[in-house]
């Protein structure tokens, strides 16, 4: 076997596609091709995946919330009506040319990602999502250094802090409570803390952040406004996107439903959790021929 060479775990029945990161002492590293988490196994318990097997093996469907936003995409969010007194005090066909001169504004997203295959799907995502997004690379080790030097230049309206984690073989005492029995949630953790140094104001800045089993109890602690894993489940690649482009397309004026955009991902409750937090999309006119600058 070989490095980025797809693999199965023996013992767990092969639940789960891994790529290969890394070689240590009989031991692999790896990482999840679908599931955002890290683990490690022996050598003696891997089995390769050939690459044209990797669909029909253990290939997780397309997320369904996907469909609707790239529906919503196409025909602008169903947002920021007329005022009530502008519609009384305005004939029906000036209403109608206020309309059509609006121009929309979703939340600006800075994605880090600790995984660049993940960073690469998500960016092409956002994209057709037409979500505003900056996305980089980053060792989830690196990331709380990385948003000092990103957040003042980019001033995002949303930061998506993910990668890959899982809970340690050897966990500390208080088992699955203790921050230090996962492999990178005090990571994470330390991301937040940066992020709420430079915007404490949590409707100012949206904040999703952790991977598959993340301690979420710890990364709501630090400020997150959404954050994995309540159940401590695996979540799907795609979920911390989704996320933070219902937050994105949601107005200011508004609340995210969370019930609603959490039962879109693939985990579910037990895979995000959040509070109440409002949406960063806004509406405004005349409507203009160049991009408005960010």
């Amino acid at each position: 076997m070989r490095q980025g060479d797809l693999v199965i775990r023996k013992s767990y029945g092969g639940d789960i596609v891994f790529k290969i990161q890394e070689f240590g002492r009989q031991q692999a590293v790896l990482r999840g091709v679908e599931m955002r988490l890290l683990a490690d196994a022996p050598l003696h318990d891997l089995k390769f995946v050939r690459e044209a097997d990797f669909t029909a093996h253990n290939h997780v469907p397309e997320p369904r919330w996907i469909h609707n936003l790239r529906r919503q995409a196409q025909r602008g969010p169903a947002t920021g009506q007329t005022s009530a007194s502008s519609v009384q005090e305005k004939p029906a066909a000036s209403k109608e040319v206020i309309r059509a001169a609006y121009f929309d504004m979703p939340g600006k997203v800075l994605h880090l990602d600790g995984d660049p295959s993940y960073l690469r799907k998500c960016m092409s995502l956002y994209g057709v999502l037409k979500v505003p997004a900056e996305g980089y690379y980053v060792p989830e080790a690196n990331m709380a250094d990385a948003l000092y030097r990103l957040l003042p230049r980019i001033r995002p309206d949303i930061v998506v802090i993910t990668g890959h984690d899982g809970i340690v073989k050897q966990r500390q005492p208080g088992g699955a409570a203790h921050l230090n029995s996962y492999k990178n949630s005090h990571n994470f953790v330390n991301a937040v803390h940066m992020a709420r140094q430079y915007e404490k104001n949590k409707d100012a800045l949206t904040i999703i952040a952790g991977a598959c089993q993340s301690h979420f109890e710890a990364l709501l602690t630090a400020g997150a406004n959404f954050a994995s894993s309540p159940g401590r489940v695996l979540i799907h690649a795609l979920d911390p996107l989704c996320i933070a482009s219902k937050v994105a397309f949601t107005p200011i004026k508004d609340v995210v439903n969370i019930v609603d955009v959490i039962g879109l991902t693939h985990s579910g409750l037990e895979g995000i959790g959040g509070i109440e937090s409002r949406g960063s999309f806004r509406r405004g006119v005349p409507k203009m021929t160049d991009a408005i600058p960010r």
